[in-house]
């Protein structure tokens, strides 16, 4: 059963026991910020190809979006446990940063 509510920490640990049990071990983390860059490519493509002005090449129409996010979570996550980097406290911190430096800035931006 797949659980949808799942937490950032969460996400952290069923990456790092799935590592442990089927991945042998973590690639480097260079490797990885690699494999993070061809998954936001592979994202990139389909976005084109959804919302562009591209269209799909023949074989490409099966590409499933949101497989492609969890492809891109996955690998941050493998990211953030090889670095020590707590995804939920960062989030939080993140959150606060672009609350205090655009508290106003959307609202009264006349481009949007």
């Amino acid at each position: 059963m797949i659980k949808n509510d799942i937490s950032l920490q969460e996400v952290q640990e069923k990456v790092d026991v799935w590592i442990k049990e089927h991945g042998v071990r973590y690639f480097s983390e260079l490797t990885n910020m690699t494999l993070l860059t061809e998954e936001v490519g592979e994202l990139a493509r389909i976005m084109a190809r959804t919302y562009g002005d591209q269209s799909f090449k023949k074989g490409e129409e099966s590409k499933n979006l949101a497989d492609e996010m969890a492809d891109v979570l996955w690998v941050l996550t493998c990211l953030a446990n090889q670095t020590g980097v707590d995804l939920s406290d960062a989030f939080e911190k993140n959150m606060e940063k672009k609350t205090k430096r655009d508290k106003e800035r959307h609202k009264n931006n006349p481009k949007l």
